[in-house]
């Protein structure tokens, strides 16, 4: 019989949603307890076991100190890369680095992200959630994951720089890296090389294809996602010849070298684009699934904001992160040697009872609080706000176009034990 701990990281898990009564159990008996870590077909190795963090404070704790809980050290997914050559190269990562590196790299993109610079892309990021809402308006009804995916593809794709006609391969990228543990998503391919740049069609026929289980290749190493990185090659070698006020124009000049060019690349692709595309339907859905709070907004639209938050605290789109222990230290009372590897579970801090009055609830009058949807410490989110006007701009849509929307059949979620993913949401109104 499997342990308690073990459903934890088992990805059939979060295809039914996340075990909250679980983790209520858990964060009673301690801030930290221990996750066995079996092997999980297709493609999941097993591993030591790790630490699962799952009250808020103690993963605040860890998220601010870099110095003991280190993303450098072995990467920030429970599995260690398969080789040293790997966890060379995703150290390139800004995600997988500590202070100084991590915030080299991170200034290099703060001014792209400042209020002020969003604030000059608002109104046309307002525009796209308005013509995505007003496209199917009088279909009486849409799969809402599907409808609003385009919204962080076109916004991305805006502000780094990369061609719209291009945007849909990171659509597949992030459906491939974050979706591997889902056949459904790994097998996708929604970008068409009709329409798409030369750069696009070249990456498109670089793809690798699944085996007889249709399991692609590791798409965490660079031999996995031949077609990202070709892409991210040739696009900088545009940037160098074409610049243009973008952020990839700027990390280009700023002399960054190929390889931070391409992880970074590979996190703006898929970081930038997963969180919030599974930010939107997971709101909506904590809207169909709680009528009362969605009247009260139809009712009060000076209520989004806070709720656009409630939504990310509810939701919770990022459901964990890997450190490891730098050296031997005590946490929440539990000692942890230097080499254990250390997972906080933000799907857990976010309905933790100490941090959040009746956290199971969804209210949108709820005071903004503070939840880990965006992280803590160094690697808090850099497109938080970015996200949230993104968030506000699709909702005022809705309420504006659509009124209230109705569930028209079952969520489908991503079989995933990281991203708490949306797959489809069909809707009607």
């Amino acid at each position: 019989m499997p342990t308690d701990t073990s459903v934890i990281i088992n990805p059939d898990t979060y295809t039914r949603g996340v075990p909250y009564e679980l983790f209520a159990r858990l964060r009673e008996k301690a801030a930290v307890v221990w996750v066995d870590e079996p092997a999980i077909p297709p493609a999941w190795p097993a591993g030591p076991g790790f630490w699962g963090v799952v009250r808020h404070a103690e993963i605040k704790q860890v998220m601010r100190d870099p110095a003991t809980f280190s993303s450098w050290e072995r990467a920030t997914q429970i599995a260690d890369p398969p080789d040293e050559a790997t966890l060379r190269f995703v150290r390139q990562m800004m995600l997988n680095q500590d202070p100084p590196e991590h915030s080299r790299l991170r200034k290099m993109l703060t001014r792209a992200f400042t209020p002020k610079a969003i604030a000059r892309l608002e109104h046309r990021i307002t525009g796209w959630a308005d013509e995505l809402v007003a496209a199917v308006a009088g279909d009486g009804g849409c799969d809402f994951a599907e409808l609003t995916a385009d919204l962080p593809l076109r916004t991305l794709a805006e502000i780094f720089g990369v061609p719209h006609e291009d945007r849909w391969l990171m659509y597949d990228w992030s459906n491939r890296v974050i979706g591997y543990q889902d056949l459904e998503y790994a097998a996708s391919a929604k970008a068409s090389a009709e329409g798409s740049t030369e750069m696009a069609r070249r990456a498109m026929a670089l793809r690798p294809e699944p085996d007889e289980h249709g399991v692609l290749p590791n798409q965490r190493t660079r031999e996995g996602m031949p077609d990202l990185y070709a892409y991210a090659r040739d696009l900088a070698e545009y940037k160098r010849r074409v610049p243009g006020d973008d952020v990839l124009t700027n990390l280009v000049a700023e002399g960054i070298t190929t390889g931070e060019f391409e992880n970074m690349f590979w996190l703006f692709s898929v970081a930038g684009n997963e969180t919030l595309r599974n930010a939107l339907p997971g709101g909506m859905y904590a809207l169909l699934s709680h009528v009362d709070q969605y009247r009260k907004l139809l009712r009060d639209r000076t209520l989004l904001p806070g709720a656009v938050e409630e939504m990310l605290r509810w939701w919770s789109p990022v459901m964990r992160f890997r450190r490891t222990a730098a050296t031997d230290t005590v946490l929440g009372g539990q000692e942890i040697r230097a080499g254990d590897k250390v997972v906080v579970w933000f799907s857990s801090g976010n309905r933790d009872e100490r941090a959040f009055t009746d956290p199971d609830t969804f209210d949108v009058t709820r005071a903004p609080g503070d939840h880990l949807s965006f992280g803590h410490g160094p690697h808090y989110c850099i497109g938080a706000h970015l996200a949230k006007v993104q968030m506000r701009a699709l909702f005022t849509a809705v309420l504006d176009r659509l009124g209230e929307v109705r569930a028209a059949g079952e969520i489908t979620r991503l079989r995933s034990n990281f991203q708490h993913g949306v797959k489809h949401l069909p809707v009607e109104w």
